[in-house]
């Protein structure tokens, strides 16, 4: 349940905190006056897409944040657990701020988090229903997505999904095999032909870079002598050499150090430094030694590289590319070369796999059968108490492409009318009747959801298109799912804001040379008075107030 919803520099909006309630909350104001505004900041605490245009004029950033009360809701305490975050006292807060490149920073329980996670939590904590969700009605996925969810057969669909997968795996294998011989033949002309060029090569990793380095000293061979040379001249072989004037020094503090015996502990440290002075002399006497120029070796290195250089070029860039590229030519070569052998086994699993998601997705049909004709006569009664007790609502479900999902397509059908054949639901032409088949619709997946959710439920305008006693029942509507669940409703009608638990009403003012949006939550008093103003515009007159005494009792059951 949201308990509280704080909104800064969101569209016209500079700063405003509600407290929401448990049960009914209505928001009524004047067209324009930012109801929606709400909705939408609401939505990104949902995961919604973020953009810098809901920035207000001259800010840099935009920020909204909620605390929504999860006890109780053990799915949603796993779920939290499972991203790992942690709940303190019951509540959960959420924040995401908007910057101007249009980046948003996301944090949920002060943790830093992403919009991917708050599309996660989402479904626990509630649902924004609204005018853009009555035009999913339209779309069969979206449909099939309904009947699914209420059918709440979430181990049958996984089966599904993953038998597909292994079919469309096998079968893309397959397609790839039976491709056209002449095809598959040049292709392994091509293959054959890198495999050797490469081959011939006898490559070895990290070959390049060692040859590198050869070729370094092969060509400095003359330089390399004659300076090694001269180094190991001063360390060691030259009268006045490093290791000579190390001696000398030696013998000198031996001669004093039978005099002064603080001396021999200076001797004592030349030691280490005389042994290393002689054992890089003879390290740079072998090394000279072994070094030699060779013309011939340095042609040899050149060549090399030069074949490397050319194959990476072609096969890769480096010389691991190079060699993975030959691993890969290699398995091609085999996979075609046994290709008869490896076709035999896909046919075979074809097979299986087949018969495998022929059976699973006919099960699943069978589900979503069941589920339709329950769903069906669940909006039939929904409708009927919102004062569309004529209308036929059925939901078929026939033979359709193969997916993840399944085999089947999924339509609405809906007939207004009695003696009317039910047809697509995109052919009503009533917006009012589309708003409460909407409402019906959500008030049926709501009661499949489990007990005990706690959910906020948000209706951004449900009720456009329709008044009398269709406002009524759909006021009633909101009011029963109320009881279990928090609702959150955006009405321009007076019928359905008499039946609020909680009555919030949003203004746009004017302070200074700005504009913003404030939300005030009314008294009974002011309630009364803002229902009025609904019936009767800004000037409310007494007989806007009486009927407003009257819609205010009607919902109280007085």
């Amino acid at each position: 349940m949201l308990l509280e919803l704080a909104v800064e520099n969101y569209a016209v909006v500079d700063k405003l905190r509600v407290a929401f309630h448990p049960g009914l909350n209505l928001l009524t104001g004047e067209t324009g006056s930012g109801k929606s505004i709400l909705v939408g900041a609401l939505d990104l605490l949902f995961g919604g897409r973020a953009s810098a245009d809901v920035i207000r004029s001259g800010e840099q950033r935009a920020r909204v944040s909620g605390r929504f009360d999860v006890t109780g809701n053990q799915l949603l305490e796993a779920v939290i657990q499972e991203l790992g975050f942690e709940i303190e006292d019951g509540e959960l807060p959420i924040e995401r701020e908007i910057l101007a490149n249009g980046k948003s920073r996301v944090y949920v329980a002060g943790r830093a988090a992403t919009a991917g996670m708050l599309r996660q939590l989402a479904p626990f904590l509630g649902d924004i229903h609204g005018q853009h969700d009555q035009q999913q009605l339209y779309d069969p996925a979206a449909q099939r997505d309904m009947l699914d969810a209420f059918a709440r057969d979430s181990e049958m669909l996984a089966a599904v999904w993953s038998a597909y997968r292994k079919w469309r795996a096998v079968e893309q294998e397959l397609k790839a095999l039976q491709g056209n011989e002449q095809d598959k033949l040049r292709q392994l002309d091509i293959w054959r032909f890198q495999q050797k060029e490469i081959s011939a090569a006898a490559l070895k990793p990290g070959e390049d870079v060692a040859l590198d380095a050869e070729r370094r000293v092969a060509q400095n061979t003359e330089r390399l002598l004659e300076t090694a040379g001269a180094a190991y001249q001063s360390l060691y072989e030259a009268p006045e050499s490093a290791f000579a004037a190390l001696r000398v020094a030696m013998r000198k503090l031996e001669d004093v150090g039978r005099i002064d015996s603080a001396l021999e502990d200076i001797r004592a440290t030349l030691d280490p430094a005389v042994i290393a002075v002689q054992e890089a002399s003879y390290a740079l006497r072998d090394y000279l030694d072994r070094l030699e120029a060779d013309p011939d070796r340095l042609d040899a290195i050149e060549t090399r590289l030069a074949l490397i250089e050319r194959l990476k070029r072609k096969y890769g860039g480096s010389l691991d590319a190079v060699l993975v590229f030959l691993a890969d030519v290699e398995r091609q070569i085999a996979g075609l070369e046994n290709a008869d052998q490896r076709l035999a086994e896909l046919e075979y699993d074809q097979r299986l796999l087949t018969a495998a998601f022929s059976e699973l997705s006919a099960q699943l049909s069978e589900i979503r059968k069941k589920a339709a004709a329950k769903l069906s006569k669940a909006v039939e009664a929904e409708l009927a108490e919102l004062a569309m007790e004529r209308t036929v609502f059925r939901i078929e479900v026939t033979p359709g492409e193969w997916s993840e999902l399944g085999a089947d397509s999924v339509r609405f059908l809906v007939s207004p009318n009695r003696g009317e054949e039910p047809k697509p639901i995109e052919r009503i032409a009533s917006g009012g009747e589309i708003s409460r088949v909407a409402l019906a619709l959500k008030s049926c997946l709501v009661a499949s959801q489990p007990a005990g959710s706690g959910r906020t439920l948000v209706f951004d305008e449900v009720d456009t298109g329709i008044g009398g006693s269709a406002a009524e029942g759909v006021a009633r509507r909101l009011k029963r799912l109320a009881s279990s669940n928090q609702v959150l409703c955006v009405t321009h009608l007076a019928q359905v804001a008499s039946f609020a638990d909680h009555h919030f009403r949003v203004d746009k003012i004017e302070a200074g040379d700005r504009t913003t949006t404030r939300v005030a939550e009314l008294s009974k008093s002011e309630r009364r008075d803002e229902i009025a103003r609904m019936i009767s515009g800004q000037r409310v007159t007494p007989e806007a107030l009486k009927h407003a005494d009257r819609l205010i009792a009607l919902a109280n059951g007085v």
